[in-house]
């Protein structure tokens, strides 16, 4: 389910002709090295293309349009090896539609102190060719990326890497739609949202689904495939019956494995790539979604629940960006549960009804088949897990009436002190940046709302970046926080985000 593009990066690098077709071939040369080493250092997790050197506006605005039309390119990356006037630039910019980088570096590490001579400083002009195209950026109020540094160092390389990844995002934004079944949980502020102003914003096509529908499909689902797919789920997790006669333990699972086959074919039919399910309204089916949501999320597709559209968007997004990450811990779906307030050891204990996804567990992942309060439904099977260790970030899209807002926590996930053996749901346990109090008092006067989107594996920098090219306000929550300059932030904010 989450496959992603072949996609590639353009490398585009300016100069003129004023010092001879010798210059340029030592420009066009220097810049194959750099797109050569780029490739095979082995940090990018995607290729990225050498493109002939740009000198005229005719050129310049060429290649920037059929960057536009290559449906394989996600962003052009940019740099001046000498100096570009910066007016030719214009017209190709103004034209140019996808993510764009721009890498200030030059070709040699070390001024060349024995040899250095008007010849190689005409040619080598980074420093102030990069600050004139800069300039005109800025000039048009494009958003970009700038890394500056050595193209050889490992450092700026993983930049590097780290902006293609929220470039994909930012490209596969306006591919995600989300399959909404029954609507928000009623009375309910934070799942609520402008779905048009969405997709105006981040491209995301939401739509509803009487819930029969999609228990149509589920039914349609051959006791075969059920079967099949429940020997799976009894090889590959434990089974713990608790008590519970084994055939009837089974009974529930396969109504999860019925569940996850037939929401997957339907989404699968209709083009969807996230869901959003309501425990008030659950039709024909005979349990709320559990099991099957979490296998689903672990198989790339977004996930919110009680109608939380923004959040199910937001986690196929994160899950995007993270597609084909070496050693990537997860993402998941997360609320906000419960506190634990002891000086010293203060935390989030995070979790659900039953939707975590599996791929944030660490250790045994276990099949638990109990009641549920809410619902009205059988009592469902669900995957129970403890999350791995580690930094991670939380995420909250909100709107505001006026606009959208993206908060960022950056988040430190531990393991609780004691066991819960009375907790049948999967969780986390995490301290928010800088510290609790401050954490949760800045969260709260953002807006935030207690169902986020967390990963392990991408930072509070990458969705600062894609909160930016999308025109929205971006608010971290981090190391460095203090209330009061966080309140100033949100005054800021009101004024320039209107």
């Amino acid at each position: 389910m989450l496959a992603v593009k072949n996609y590639k990066f353009w490398f585009c690098t300016g100069s003129q002709d004023l010092y001879g077709d010798e210059c340029l071939a030592k420009v066009a040369e220097h810049s194959k090295k750099i797109v050569e080493a780029l490739n095979a250092s082995g940090v990018l997790p995607y290729e990225v293309v050498w493109k002939p050197t740009l000198i005229t506006n005719e050129l310049i605005r060429k290649t920037f349009n059929e960057a536009n039309a290559d449906e394989e390119c996600a962003g052009v990356i940019t740099w001046m090896h000498t100096f570009s006037p910066a007016k030719s630039w214009i017209l190709g910019l103004q034209e140019y539609r996808k993510p764009l980088m721009h890498l200030h570096t030059q070709f040699n590490e070390e001024l060349p102190y024995g040899t250095i001579d008007m010849d190689f400083m005409n040619e080598n002009q980074s420093a102030h060719g990069d600050r004139e195209y800069g300039h005109i950026v800025s000039r048009m109020r494009i958003e970009r990326k700038v890394v500056v540094g050595h193209w050889s160092d490992p450092v700026v390389q993983g930049k590097i890497a780290s902006w293609m990844r929220t470039a994909v995002g930012i490209m596969e934004s306006s591919h995600i739609r989300v399959m909404r079944v029954a609507d928000n949980m009623r009375n309910v502020a934070v799942t609520e949202g402008d779905k048009v102003e969405a997709q105006i914003k981040f491209g995301w096509e939401v739509d509803a689904y009487p819930v029969n529908e999609i228990a149509e499909a589920v039914e349609a689902v051959s006791a075969s495939d059920t079967n099949a797919l429940v020997d799976e789920y009894y090889d590959k997790y434990e089974i713990l019956l608790e008590g519970r006669d084994p055939a009837e333990f089974r009974k529930h699972v396969a109504v999860q494995a019925q569940i996850e086959l037939g929401f997957e074919r339907f989404l699968t039919e209709k083009n969807y790539q996230a869901i959003v399910t309501h425990f008030g309204d659950l039709g024909a089916l005979k349990q709320l979604p559990g099991l099957a949501i979490q296998r689903l999320m672990e198989k790339g597709y977004g996930f919110g629940a009680e109608g939380d559209w923004k959040v199910a968007a937001m986690v196929r997004l994160m899950k995007i960006m993270t597609a084909g990450m070496k050693n990537a811990k997860g993402t998941s779906m997360m609320e906000d549960y419960t506190y634990n307030l002891v000086k010293g050891k203060e935390g989030i204990l995070e979790a659900h009804m039953l939707e975590i996804c599996p791929s944030i567990a660490e250790g045994p992942i276990k099949i638990k088949c109990n009641p549920l309060s809410m619902g009205n439904r059988e009592d469902p099977a669900r995957l129970v897990f403890t999350s791995k260790e580690g930094k991670g970030i939380a995420v909250s899209l909100v709107d505001l009436g006026n606009r959208f807002r993206l908060i960022i926590n950056d988040v430190n996930c531990k393991k609780v002190e004691k066991d819960m053996p009375k907790l049948p749901v999967a969780t986390n346990f995490w301290t928010p940046e800088p510290d609790m109090y401050t954490g949760a008092e800045a969260w709260i006067l953002a807006g935030g709302a207690h169902h986020t989107a967390f990963t392990y594996d991408l930072t509070s920098e990458q969705m600062g970046d894609w909160a930016a090219a999308m025109g929205i306000e971006a608010l971290y929550i981090d190391k460095d926080t203090k209330i009061r300059d966080f309140k100033r932030d949100i005054m800021l904010g009101e004024v320039f985000y209107r």
